[in-house]
C-alpha cells in the first residue's frame, strides 16, 4: 500500500524546531536522521496511534525512531525540554487563576503487561491562564476515590518546580473540581496563599460560598486534556512502561505549545 502524502499529516516546521533544538542532545557521528526529522515521525506515531513498525517509510528507518524517542523518555530530555517552554511561559505571563483536575486514559491491548502499569492510569495536571502553562505529573496511577491525594502531591512539586528568573505573582484563586472538596486539599491551597474555589458538598453541614465565575474557568485545563486526547498515542494507552508513555505526554504538550506560539 503506498504512503500517505507527507503534507496531511501534522509537523514541526523548522522555526518551531529551533525553539527546542538547543534542548535536544547533540547528533554525533554517522547519523541517517536529524532530529527534526525524527521528532515528526514521532508527531505521526503520537497523532494516529499506528505501530512503530508501521511508520511510513518516507519517515525514515522505524526503529531508529522508535530507539532515539525510548531513549529520549529515559533520559529526560523531552522533560526537560517541556520544562524549558513552560518555564518561558511562567515569565512571560501574568498568571491569573490555577486550575487542578484529572484525566482517565484507558490501556490498550497492546500495553497490558505488569500490574502496576497494567491498569487505567490517571494523570493529574493544573494549568493557569490564559496565557497559560501546565503542571505535569511525575506518576501515574490506577483511578480511585482517592484522587486528591494524588493532586495534593502534584501541587506540591508544581509550586516547588515552578521557580523561573523574574518575578512571579502567582495566582490568588485555585479552581478546583468537585472531587478535590476535600478539608485537606482546601487547607493546602490557603497554605499555599490561595484561596481555594470548589463548590462544597451536598452532604456539608457548613457549605461555603464560591466563586461561581471563577469555577467556570476550570474548563480551561478540560480543554487542554482534549487537545491531548486528540492525539491517539494518549487517548488509548499503548506503551507498557509508564516511561515511555509519560514521553508521548511530555511530547504532546511540547507540540501543542510550539503551535500556539
Amino acid at each position: 500500500m503506498p504512503d500517505l502524502c507527507y503534507d496531511l499529516w501534522m509537523e514541526l516546521t523548522q522555526a518551531q524546531y529551533e525553539r527546542i533544538a538547543p534542548c535536544l542532545p547533540v547528533q554525533r557521528g554517522n547519523v541517517s536522521l536529524s532530529n527534526l526529522q525524527v521528532l515528526n515521525a514521532i508527531l505521526h506515531v503520537a497523532e494516529h496511534g499506528c505501530k512503530w513498525r508501521g511508520l511510513p517509510s518516507s519517515f525514515g528507518n522505524w526503529h531508529t525512531i522508535y530507539t532515539r524517542m525510548n531513549r529520549w523518555s529515559k533520559n529526560g530530555v523531552l522533560d526537560r525540554v517541556f520544562e524549558r517552554l513552560r518555564r518561558e511561559q511562567l515569565v512571560r505571563v501574568k498568571l491569573e487563576v490555577a486550575s487542578l483536575d484529572s484525566a482517565i486514559v484507558k490501556v490498550h491491548p497492546d500495553g497490558t503487561g505488569p500490574e502496576k502499569t497494567a491498569a487505567k492510569p490517571s494523570a493529574s495536571s493544573a494549568a493557569a491562564g490564559p496565557p497559560r502553562f501546565t503542571w505535569l505529573p511525575r506518576m501515574l496511577e490506577p483511578p480511585s476515590p482517592s484522587r486528591s491525594r494524588r493532586a495534593r502531591t502534584t501541587t506540591r512539586r508544581g509550586t516547588r518546580t515552578a521557580e523561573a528568573p523574574g518575578p512571579v505573582a502567582w495566582p490568588p484563586q485555585f479552581g478546583m473540581d468537585g472531587a478535590y472538596e476535600g478539608d485537606e486539599t482546601r487547607q493546602l491551597a490557603l497554605e499555599l496563599g490561595w484561596t481555594p474555589v470548589v463548590p462544597p458538598s451536598t452532604r456539608r453541614v457548613d457549605p461555603w460560598e464560591h466563586e461561581r465565575e471563577v469555577y467556570k474557568r476550570r474548563n480551561e485545563i478540560e480543554r487542554l486534556f482534549r487537545r491531548l486526547k486528540g492525539f491517539r498515542r494518549i487517548f488509548s494507552r499503548f506503551e507498557k512502561p509508564d516511561v515511555l508513555f509519560l514521553g508521548f505526554i511530555h511530547f504532546v504538550l511540547i507540540f501543542d505549545e510550539l503551535r500556539q506560539c
